[in-house]
Formats: structure tokens, C-alpha cells, sequence
């Protein structure tokens, strides 16, 4: 089967997977120069990563037989179109939880000692500045406990953290109830109508003063507006962003030459351990298909 890779980088992973497929399948990668809906007629396996598979795409893709997202969030597949096809979509939920939380726990230290002025204080050859904050004591609250959400509640709480969370369930008055509380906020809830903007004006008006935003979901969960006015308000003491609201992103835009502002190339989930996980799940479910079995981690 001819296997497509529909997004714009991850190409070290696009290398990492095709070792571990069979023989009988190949792995081609998506000319970024030319529309994706050209390019899907003769593929079996579409990998969409963060391109978008509308129906439009997949009613070019006349032979594929699994949309397989190479990751848990896949609000970029039409499913309506998907099911209509009786084409199964299946994401990836699981391997990259640990690596993604260790990158969170990383951008909250880098906010907490103040990294952004760190470095401009080295270029200076300033000793002994800024002064930054310790987390030991301060009080995490994590916005979506799944696997990643989880894996991190456990090491914050190895470094003496106190832990809050809030889920789908309770809503955004229960959002708002705990941004009053939280020293850190770190978000790991999955993009849907619902979360899209949830970090609104309201949202950071309820937020503690002074707390540290940490963002390694979905741009558009953080309405960027409100997020640079509550960064200039002071109601923000900084933000560290893995994800972001256009990717790829402009990195001449003002915001990220903020010193209270992190900013990272989407990499929370790149590590070799999570990609080795990644492409085990996908290889499997290729194979699965191949035989004429159910795919596993179907969504639709």
C-alpha cells in the first residue's frame, strides 16, 4: 500500500517510520509546492499530521482505505466525510504523553527562572540576574487530566508542587474557579468548539495575578488578543507556547521577542522514544488494514 504524509515537517519522523513498515508498503511525503488534493488520487494511507483532509481531499483520494492521524488530536479531518466514505480514521492517543508532559514541566521552568532575560543578561555578561521563582510550593493547575494532563500532575508533584484540575465537566466556571488559585496553568485539553478561545478575557480576568500560562495543546484554545492583553496588564507574569495560532509560525512577530514570552518549534512530542512509540501504533495499524482487519484507536 502506498502510505501518504499529508503535513509540513516531522520529516525526521516520516524517516523513522518507513524503517519499521513492511516491505509491500511504501512512504511518500507531500510536495509542500503543490495543493494535497493533487497528490492523494493513487494513495492507500493518508497520514494527515497538520494538514487538513476536508472532502475535498478525501473525495480525490479514490483508493484510500485509512485515515490515520500520527497523533491524539485530529480536528483537522473532516469525519462526516470520512464515514460517508466508510473510510476508517484512526488517531495515535498514547505514545508521546510522557515526552509532551517532561515539555511542559521544561517550559514551566524556563518561565519560572525567567529564560527569555536569562539569556540577555548572559549576552550582557550581567552575574546573579534576573531573579527568577521556584515551583516547590506553588500550585499547578492543569486544564484537561488525560494521559499527558496526568503524567505531568506526577512530576509537578515530585518537585513539591501542589496539583488542581478541571475537565470538560466542569465547564468554564470551574475553568475560571481554579485560574484563581493556579501559580501555573498548563493546558492538555484537545481543540473542539467548545475549547476553542477558552482562554478569552474572561478567562484571564479570573486569572490569579502574576500566574504562568503553558500552552502544549492547540493554539486556538488561547485567544491570542486576549492573551497579549493580559501579558501587558501584568494580569499574565508570562506565557511559554509549543503550539501556535498560524504554523509555520512568523518568527519576526513582536510577541515571541517578548522577555516574558517562550516560544518553541512544536516539539513537545519529538523525542525518539515518543516517535518510536508513534510509529509502532501506526505500522500495526497499517498491517491491520492490510490484512482486512479493524484498525485500532478508531475515532470514526
Amino acid at each position: 500500500m502506498k502510505i501518504l504524509f499529508c503535513g509540513s515537517g516531522w520529516l525526521d519522523f516520516a524517516a523513522m517510520l518507513r524503517e519499521r513498515l513492511a516491505p509491500e508498503h511504501t512512504l511518500e511525503v507531500r510536495d509542500p509546492a503543490r495543493p494535497l488534493v493533487v497528490q492523494v488520487g493513487d494513495a492507500d494511507v493518508l497520514l494527515p499530521s497538520n494538514a487538513r483532509v476536508d472532502a475535498e481531499v478525501l473525495g480525490a483520494a479514490r483508493r484510500v482505505v485509512l485515515v490515520q492521524q500520527p497523533a491524539a488530536g485530529y480536528e483537522g479531518i473532516d469525519l462526516a466525510a470520512a464515514r460517508a466514505r466508510g473510510v476508517p480514521v484512526c488517531n495515535a492517543p498514547g505514545p508521546n504523553a510522557n515526552a509532551v508532559a517532561e515539555a511542559a514541566l521544561f517550559m514551566m521552568l524556563a518561565l519560572a527562572r525567567r529564560l527569555p532575560a536569562a539569556r540577555a543578561a548572559f549576552e550582557r555578561r550581567e552575574i546573579g540576574r534576573p531573579i527568577g521563582t521556584e515551583l516547590a510550593g506553588k500550585t499547578l493547575g492543569i486544564v484537561g487530566l488525560g494521559r499527558t494532563g496526568g503524567r505531568l500532575a506526577e512530576l509537578a508533584r515530585a518537585l513539591g508542587m501542589r496539583v488542581v484540575s478541571v475537565g470538560r465537566a466542569e465547564g468554564r466556571a470551574g475553568l475560571h474557579a481554579m485560574l484563581g488559585v493556579a501559580d501555573v496553568v498548563s493546558i492538555h485539553c484537545p481543540l473542539s468548539p467548545e475549547t476553542r478561545g477558552l482562554f478569552d478575557d474572561a478567562a484571564f480576568a479570573a486569572t490569579k495575578r502574576g500566574a504562568l500560562l503553558v500552552s502544549s495543546a492547540r493554539g486556538a484554545i488561547v485567544d491570542r488578543g486576549a492573551l497579549e492583553r493580559a501579558l501587558g496588564s501584568g494580569r499574565l507574569g508570562g506565557v511559554a507556547l509549543d503550539v501556535h495560532w498560524d504554523e509555520p509560525w512568523d518568527p519576526r512577530d513582536p510577541l515571541y521577542a517578548r522577555e516574558d514570552v517562550v516560544a518553541l518549534p512544536h516539539i513537545a512530542g519529538s523525542t525518539r522514544e515518543a516517535f518510536d512509540a508513534l510509529a509502532e501504533v501506526i505500522r500495526e495499524n497499517v498491517d491491520r488494514v492490510a490484512r482486512g482487519e479493524e484498525p485500532r484507536f478508531r475515532v470514526a
